[in-house]
């Protein structure tokens, strides 16, 4: 299922390394985020593009632009599939993010990596986010920060299942949604505020979905994921 992106949000680079051997050729891409990264660095990441893989490379750069413009580059080289920035960056820094992954592509000469936005992270509840000093309502915020992101060039956003549709209503079908909060029926929500089925999200608009916990924390983890698919087919 090309659209399953599945999250390694793991210790170590044995047990990712393990989920990624198993789940390989069933799942779209792998997710490497701030906690597998910060451990053990770029080198995982390599032997995943090595192999073939789609690696979603999800750190979250957020700081002034030329900083992620560097970042942006540097994950250019590493030759992942997807980056992301926060939209709260604003429009400038996504404007550089975009121009350093396609300035160093192009030194490359292959073709940049999807370069994506967060909106408001699925955590957040209304009351969280009104905490932060932000008062919009949420799908409000998402719309805002989505169209500033398809402004600034970027190929998406990431946004919770909940804001799909608005998002498909305000921009371009081509604009790339990236969902993460799949949750089952019988799923603990966890830490996760705003969720939805990997099937709901499908239909109501999601380019592609992120599913950690309900995959890797499964007893046969590849079962898991051929189960979501299926409900997805379904």
């Amino acid at each position: 299922m090309t659209e399953l992106l599945v999250a390694l949000d793991v210790d170590t680079v044995d047990e990712a390394r393990a989920l990624a051997n198993t789940l390989r050729g069933w799942v779209g891409g792998f997710k490497i985020g701030s906690r597998l990264f910060t451990a053990h660095g770029p080198a995982f990441v390599e032997e995943l593009v090595a192999k073939g893989d789609r690696v979603f490379l999800d750190l979250k750069f957020h700081d002034i632009p030329n900083t992620v413009a560097g970042a942006v580059a540097a994950a250019t080289r590493l030759g992942v599939w997807m980056v992301n920035v926060h939209a709260g960056g604003g429009l400038e820094m996504m404007r550089a993010a975009r121009a350093a992954a396609d300035e160093e592509a192009a030194k490359r000469s292959a073709g940049p990596p999807l370069v994506i936005a967060v909106t408001v992270l699925t955590s957040f509840s209304q009351e969280g986010l009104a905490a932060t000093g932000i008062t919009t309502p949420i799908p409000d915020q998402v719309r805002r920060l989505a169209l500033l992101a398809q402004d600034a060039g970027l190929d998406g956003v990431v946004a919770s299942p909940q804001e799909i549709t608005l998002i498909r209503e305000a921009c371009d079908p081509r604009f790339a949604i990236v969902t993460p909060g799949i949750r089952g029926a019988g799923d603990a929500k966890g830490d996760q505020n705003r969720t939805a089925s990997a099937a709901g999200a499908l239909a109501a608009g999601a380019s592609y979905l992120v599913v950690g916990r309900p995959i890797i924390a499964a007893a046969d983890p590849r079962a898991a994921a051929q189960k979501i698919a299926e409900e997805c087919r379904g």
